[in-house]
C-alpha cells in the first residue's frame, strides 16, 4: 500500500471528525450500557480479561458478530489481541504490517472507517483461518491516547449493512475508555505479547516507573513488607488511658533508639549519608506535636494504636496537598514512622529477610531505614512501588551511585520477588528475567557507570571551570538538615536554596524564633564560609499550614509566596530575626524573596528586614547586613527584570515554576505534561534576557531547579553565562563534568544555534551531539 507521509506526519493527530464524534449525543440506553462495559472492565484481574470484557459485551450490546482487539507495536504493526467473533487461535497469531488491510487504513487516517461491505475494498486483506470470510459489514475506529495511537477496535456483521452515526458514536467513546485501559498496562508493565506468540525473538517483559536515581543494575529482587498497615488499624475504645500512653511512649523511645543505633552502627563509607537522616527520623519519631497529639487522643478514651494512626494520617495529609514533590514526600517518612511505631505496639515479630548477592530491593513504600539494614556492599539497586525522585529513598540512591526507580505500578511487586531483574534508572525502567543478549548489554552499561563514578570521585575538589577558564559555582538544593553531609561529601560550594517551609509544615503551630534560629545557625555554620540562600516562607494556596489552612480554587495564581508574607508581617520579621541572630559571626547568610511579580513586593520586604535589623541593633546583637535577591519564576518578573535589578542583590531563576507559568502547563497534569520542556525557545529567550540584565548591573544570577541538573541544559546555561547552578546532590558531579569538558565559547555557539531554532525538539538533538562529540555521551541519558 502507498504510503502518504501528509498522512503519516500527521498520525497522532485527532482529526476533526474525531471531535465531532466525541461531541456526537448517544442514547441513554447506550450509556447505561457504556457504563455496564466500564465497570465490568474495573473488575477484570489483568488487561488480557479486560480485553476479554470488552469484546463479548459490545458484541452483544451492539448486536453484531464479530468485536476484536488490535493493539499496535513500536515498530507500527498491529497484533490481534482479543476477539469475539473470529477463531480464538487467532489471539496473538495474526499480525498485520503498518498500513496494511482495513485495520492498518484505520490506523494511518487515524479516524474511523465504516464499510457496508469490507471485501470489496482495495485495502482489505483476508485473513486464511482467521474465520473472518463470511463477514462483510465493517466499523473501525483508532484507540487514542494522548495523541499516540495505541491501537484499533473492530466490529463486524455478515449481513452487509452501513452502521449508523450511533453506532459509531458508541464505539468511538468505547475506544476512548479502552484507550485508558491500554495505557495503564503499559505503564504499568502488565502489556507484553501474548506467549503463543509466533516470534521467536525472546522478549522480556518491562514495569515502567519513575526515574528514581541514574544508572543501571543487574540482581536478584527481594520484596519486603511493611510489619504495620496504618490503614487497617481498628478504631477502639481504651478502658486504662494511663497504661496506653505508658505503652505508647514505650514505642517511641524503642523505635527512636533502634534508629539512633542504626545510624551508630551503619559502616563507612555509608554513615556520612544515613546518619544525618536516621537521627533526623528518630527526632521525628519524638517529636512533641506526634507525640503530644497522639497522647491528646489516647486520654480521650482511644486505644494506642489507633491514636497514633490518626495523628500520622493527619500530619501525612498535610504534606500530601503541597504541590512541591520534595515536600510531599515527606508524608512517606512520616507514614514510615508510623509504621515501625504500630509495628511496635502491636508486637507483630520482624521477617527475617535474606539479603543475597546483587540484591535490588523492591517495596510498596521504601524508607531509608530499609536501605541500612541491607548488609553493607550487597545493595545495587531500589525499586519503591511509592516515591518519586524527591523520596529520601531515591535521594540516598542517588548519594550512594545505586540506581533507582520509583512509582511502579504497586500491583506489579509481587511478581518481582526472587526474579532475575534488571534496572534502569535512567529510563525508570524494570526488565525481568532478560534475556542472555539484554544481560550482556546492561552489563556493559554497568561497567561503564562504575568507570564514569571513578572519575566523577577525582573531581569533588576540583573548580568548575570551563576550558577556557570561566568558573561557575556549583551549589545544592536542601530542604532538611539531614542534607547537609551529603551535600558536603559532593563537593557543594554552599546551598544556593535551601527551602525554609518543612519546620512549618511539620508542626501544629508557628515555630517559635528561637526554635528557627537553631536550625538555620546550624545550616549556616556547617557551609561557612561559603553561602547559604533561604528561601523565605512560601506557603499559601497548594501548599497550606495546617494552623494557617488557604482554600483556593486556583492555587498557582492564588495567595502564596511573597503574597501571604507581606500581608502578615509578623511571620515575616520573626523569620528574618531569627535568621540574621543564626548568621551572626558567619556573613554567609542571603534571603530569598519567592514568587516575586511586582516591584513593589521587593520594596515593602526591604522595610520589614530593615525594621528587624535595627530591633536586633537595639537589643545589642551584632549581626550583619543580609545580601537579598529575587526569586524569578513568573513571567511578570522577567518583563521588569531591570526594575528589580535596582533593587536587589542577586537574582535566582526557579525554572520549573517558570517554565509552568510561561507555557501555561501544569507539570503535574499528566494530560499535558508531555508540553511542558524547559528547552523550549520562549523559557531559554527568558532566562538569557534574566542573566543579560544581571551582567549589565553586577548582579549574579544563579539557576535551580530541574533544569540546573540537566547535562543538556546546562551547556545553554554556560553560552548565557550564568554565574552559579544550584543542583541536586546527586547531579552535581555530573554537571561539574560537563562544565570542565566544555568550553564556554563552545556552549555560545550552541546557543546561538539553539535560538535559532523554533521547537524545543532539534535544540535537545543538537545538544545530545555535543555532548556525545565532547566524550560526555554517557550522560546523555539523564538529560532529557
Amino acid at each position: 500500500m502507498n504510503q502518504d507521509h501528509g498522512k503519516d506526519k500527521d498520525k497522532n493527530i485527532i482529526y476533526p471528525r474525531l471531535a465531532a464524534l466525541a461531541a456526537t449525543p448517544i442514547s441513554l440506553y447506550t450509556l447505561d450500557s457504556l457504563s455496564r462495559i466500564v465497570q465490568k472492565v474495573s473488575l477484570a484481574a489483568n488487561l488480557e480479561e479486560a480485553l476479554q470484557v470488552i469484546v463479548v459485551q459490545t458484541c452483544k450490546i451492539m448486536a453484531v458478530d464479530v468485536c476484536s482487539v488490535y493493539l499496535t507495536e513500536s515498530d507500527g504493526s498491529h497484533v490481534l489481541m482479543a476477539t469475539q467473533g473470529l477463531h480464538l487461535d487467532s489471539v496473538g497469531q495474526v499480525r498485520l504490517a503498518q498500513g496494511e488491510g482495513l485495520v492498518g487504513l484505520v490506523a494511518e487516517r487515524v479516524e474511523p472507517i465504516n464499510l457496508e461491505n469490507a471485501s470489496a475494498h482495495r485495502c482489505f486483506k483476508f485473513i486464511p483461518r482467521s474465520g473472518e470470510e463470511s463477514f462483510r459489514a465493517f466499523l473501525g475506529v483508532p484507540v487514542l491516547h494522548q495523541r499516540k495511537l495505541l491501537g484499533v477496535l473492530v466490529i463486524q456483521h455478515s449481513a452487509e449493512r452501513q452502521f449508523n452515526e450511533n453506532d459509531v458514536s458508541f464505539l468511538f467513546t468505547l475506544a476512548a475508555q479502552l484507550a485508558g485501559v491500554i495505557a495503564h498496562a503499559r505503564v504499568s508493565g502488565a502489556l507484553q505479547r501474548p506467549k503463543n506468540n509466533l516470534s521467536t525473538r525472546s522478549v522480556s517483559q518491562s514495569i515502567i516507573g519513575i526515574a528514581g536515581a541514574p544508572g543501571v543494575a543487574l540482581g536478584k529482587g527481594v520484596v519486603i513488607y511493611s510489619a504495620a498497615d496504618l490503614d487497617t488499624v481498628p478504631e477502639r475504645q481504651s478502658s486504662d488511658p494511663d497504661e496506653e500512653e505508658r505503652v505508647f511512649r514505650s514505642a517511641v523511645e524503642h523505635i527512636s533508639q533502634e534508629m539512633q543505633s542504626l545510624a551508630n552502627h551503619l559502616e563507612r563509607p555509608l554513615a556520612d549519608e544515613y546518619q544525618a537522616l536516621l537521627k533526623a527520623y528518630a527526632m521525628l519519631a519524638e517529636s512533641q506535636s506526634l507525640v503530644e497529639a497522639t497522647v491528646e487522643r489516647i486520654q480521650a478514651g482511644e486505644w494506642a494504636p489507633s491514636a497514633f494512626r490518626a495523628v500520622i494520617k493527619e500530619q501525612a495529609k498535610r504534606f500530601e496537598a503541597i504541590e512541591d514533590p520534595y515536600l510531599r514526600e515527606r508524608a512517606n517518612d512520616l507514614q514510615e514512622i508510623g509504621r515501625h511505631i504500630l509495628s511496635y505496639l502491636q508486637n507483630t515479630a520482624a521477617v527475617n529477610v535474606e539479603y543475597p548477592e546483587n540484591t535490588i530491593l523492591i517495596g510498596e513504600n521504601l524508607s531509608a531505614m530499609d536501605l541500612a539494614e541491607v548488609p553493607a556492599g550487597r545493595l545495587v539497586g531500589v525499586i519503591s512501588a511509592h516515591g518519586s525522585g524527591f523520596s529520601h529513598a531515591a535521594i540516598l540512591a542517588r548519594a550512594m551511585g545505586i540506581p533507582a526507580v520509583m512509582g511502579i505500578n504497586k500491583g506489579s511487586i509481587g511478581q518481582l520477588d526472587q526474579r532475575k531483574l534488571i534496572l534502569d534508572g535512567y529510563q525508570g525502567r524494570v526488565h525481568l528475567e532478560p534475556s542472555a543478549p539484554m544481560r550482556r548489554e546492561f552489563a556493559r552499561l554497568a561497567r561503564e557507570e562504575r568507570q564514569l563514578t571513578e572519575e566523577l570521585r577525582c573531581l569533588r575538589d576540583l573548580p568548575a571551570n570551563t576550558l577556557d577558564g570561566f568558573q561557575v559555582n556549583l551549589y545544592t538544593n536542601v530542604g532538611l538538615l539531614a542534607d547537609i553531609e551529603p551535600s558536603l561529601a559532593v563537593g557543594a560550594e554552599g546551598v544556593g536554596l535551601y527551602r525554609t517551609e518543612l519546620p512549618f509544615m511539620v508542626r501544629d503551630r508557628f515555630p517559635t524564633e528561637e526554635e528557627q534560629y537553631s536550625m538555620y545557625r546550624k545550616l549556616l555554620q556547617s557551609f561557612a564560609p561559603c553561602p547559604v540562600v533561604l528561601r523565605m516562607l512560601d506557603v499559601g494556596g497548594d501548599k497550606p499550614l495546617p494552623y494557617f489552612s488557604i482554600q483556593e480554587a486556583n492555587p498557582f495564581l492564588g495567595w502564596r509566596g511573597i503574597r501571604v508574607i507581606l500581608d502578615h508581617p509578623e511571620i515575616f520579621l520573626t523569620q528574618v530575626k531569627a535568621a540574621l541572630r543564626a548568621a551572626e559571626g558567619l556573613n554567609n547568610l542571603n534571603l530569598l524573596l519567592p514568587m516575586i511579580s511586582r516591584v513593589s513586593e521587593i520594596e515593602e520586604a526591604a522595610c520589614l528586614v530593615q525594621q528587624a535589623y535595627h530591633e536586633l541593633k537595639i537589643e545589642g546583637i551584632q549581626v550583619a547586613w543580609p545580601r537579598m535577591g529575587a526569586m524569578i519564576e513568573v513571567p511578570a518578573a522577567v518583563y521588569q527584570i531591570d526594575s528589580l535589578a535596582r533593587r536587589v542583590d542577586f537574582f535566582s531563576v526557579g525554572t520549573n515554576d517558570l517554565t509552568q507559568y510561561l507555557l501555561a502547563v501544569d507539570r503535574n497534569n499528566e494530560r499535558v505534561v508531555r508540553l511542558y520542556n524547559s528547552l523550549h525557545p520562549a523559557v531559554l529567550a527568558a532566562i538569557q534576557s534574566v542573566i543579560k540584565i544581571g551582567y549589565q548591573y553586577h548582579k549574579p544570577v544563579s539557576i535551580c531547579g530541574e533544569m540546573a541538573s540537566e547535562p543538556t541544559a546546562v551547556v545553554l546555561l554556560l553560552g548565557m553565562g550564568v554565574n552559579s547552578l544550584s543542583v541536586s546532590i546527586g547531579a552535581l558531579p555530573r554537571v561539574k563534568w560537563v562544565i570542565r569538558n566544555f568550553s564556554q565559547q563552545q556552549a555560545k555557539e550552541l546557543l546561538t544555534r539553539s535560538l535559532q531554532e523554533e521547537k524545543p525538539e532539534p535544540i535537545y538533538e543538537l545538544l545530545c551531539q555535543a555532548l556525545d562529540n565532547s566524550g560526555l555521551g554517557g550522560l546523555i541519558r539523564t538529560g532529557k
